[in-house]
């Protein structure tokens, strides 16, 4: 089976920083691409970046220039770095995985919260 499990969120005031984290176990040797999404209150779910096997990346045109996705192969973790926060950038930030043997997985949701 598979498993994503997030961490790093919190409470920041805007301008501030926050790097989440997202360890995958399982069948690591199949995943196609990582991936950040968010949901914010009343609001659909939605991408925030991505990272593929190959190491490319895509972004939301919102976080662009201030957000960062990167991922350790050595530790199976795709991070989310996050500067110049902004109140709305406050969501639950959800770890994606896309796996070639098992399809899709996501984790538990952490919660970025974003002060004015």
């Amino acid at each position: 089976q598979v498993q994503l499990v997030e961490s790093g969120g919190g409470l920041v005031q805007a301008g501030g920083s926050l790097r989440l984290s997202c360890a995958v176990s399982g069948s690591i040797f199949s995943i196609k691409a990582l991936g950040w999404y968010r949901q914010a209150p009343g609001n659909q779910r939605e991408l925030v970046a991505t990272i593929n096997s190959g190491g490319s990346t895509n972004y939301a045109d919102s976080v662009k220039g201030r957000f960062t996705i990167s991922r350790d192969n050595a530790k199976n973790v795709v991070y989310l770095q996050m500067n110049s926060l902004k109140p709305e950038d406050t969501a639950v930030y959800y770890c994606k995985g896309d796996f070639y043997i098992h399809g899709l997985y996501w984790g538990q949701g952490t919660q970025v919260t974003v002060s004015s």
